[in-house]
């Protein structure tokens, strides 16, 4: 009921994948197939299914349940996105790559963070997919600095060119910048970079949690710190929301797809590879060598 099926043209991928895989997330039903986002064509439409149709080109997020990379995957209609409704046409590999990352940088700023224009941003894993583009969300919506974090000298260069006015490496950004009043902080990151993270926030900053690919042991803030600082610790999860509030997710994931028809957020595909190369792809995540989004080429 209310679901559809899409024939795959392309998959994006990332980190949450990799996660999927070694088994990190728990209550896997197995055998699973991972991939959280796609871009296809109907393929059929279910019982109580009005607003797509077949044939018709759709980017959809398949975070629920899995199954991107399949050349055919079933879907809640509500998390499916028709891409034939946008005045400008976006490319089906970008269409693959944005529902994840530039529907998770919406809602982070706009539904979690709540930013306000002129604040500042910092954002971790600047130059990864879904830190690119927070940093062009952050800009779109207003913000006035926005600052990139990244793990090595060969990735400074590539955040900047996605709009970020500062880049630093993450072992010295924390000096650098301590006291200049950041207002948001996006940390994928984990351990350190947390803890570090909150204690740059002025009063009423809002440190936003939504990974932790350095794998550290969590981090438990003071709820006495954050009282007397005047400080929020936010999560964020997207398929948690997908599940419980799909509607609000496809509702980002429209505003979002608008962003990057306009080209105010652009997705850089850097990688376009085969379903059967998705080996290489997981290991350039997992060895923190990848830039932009990797995509794969389902059909």
């Amino acid at each position: 009921m209310g679901e559809v099926t899409i024939d795959v043209a392309y998959a994006g991928v990332n980190y949450a994948e990799v996660l999927f895989r070694k088994g990190v997330v728990e209550d896997l039903t197995l055998p699973f197939v991972p991939g959280i986002e796609v871009s296809g064509t109907i393929r059929e439409i279910g019982e109580g299914v009005t607003g797509v149709r077949v044939g018709q080109p759709v980017a959809a997020l398949t975070i629920v349940n899995g199954g991107g990379y399949a050349e055919v995957v079933k879907v809640s209609e509500d998390l499916v996105i028709p891409l034939d409704q946008e005045t400008k046409t976006v490319d089906m590999r970008v269409a693959a790559t944005y529902p994840s990352n530039v529907t998770t940088a919406m809602m982070i700023l706009s539904s979690v963070a709540h930013l306000q224009k002129g604040e500042t941003v910092l954002v971790h894993a600047a130059a990864g997919g879904v830190g690119s583009a927070i940093g062009q969300m952050a800009r779109a919506l207003g913000a006035g600095r926005v600052i990139g974090v990244v793990g090595s000298k060969q990735k400074v260069a590539y955040a900047k060119s996605l709009g970020y006015d500062e880049v630093y490496l993450r072992d010295e950004y924390a000096q650098t910048i301590a006291g200049s009043g950041i207002d948001i902080v996006i940390d994928q990151v984990g351990g350190e970079a947390r803890t570090t993270g909150l204690s740059l926030l002025s009063p009423l900053g809002r440190l936003v949690v939504m990974g932790n690919a350095s794998e550290a042991v969590d981090v438990t803030p003071s709820a006495n710190e954050l009282w007397f600082s005047s400080k929020a610790v936010l999560g964020f999860n997207l398929q948690l929301l997908s599940v419980y509030h799909p509607k609000i997710v496809a509702q980002a994931a429209r505003k979002a797809l608008s962003y990057v028809a306009s080209g105010e957020v652009k997705v850089d595909v850097t990688e376009v590879l085969d379903l059967s190369e998705v080996a290489k792809a997981h290991e350039s995540i997992e060895n923190r060598t990848s830039k932009g989004k990797i995509v794969l080429r389902v059909k």
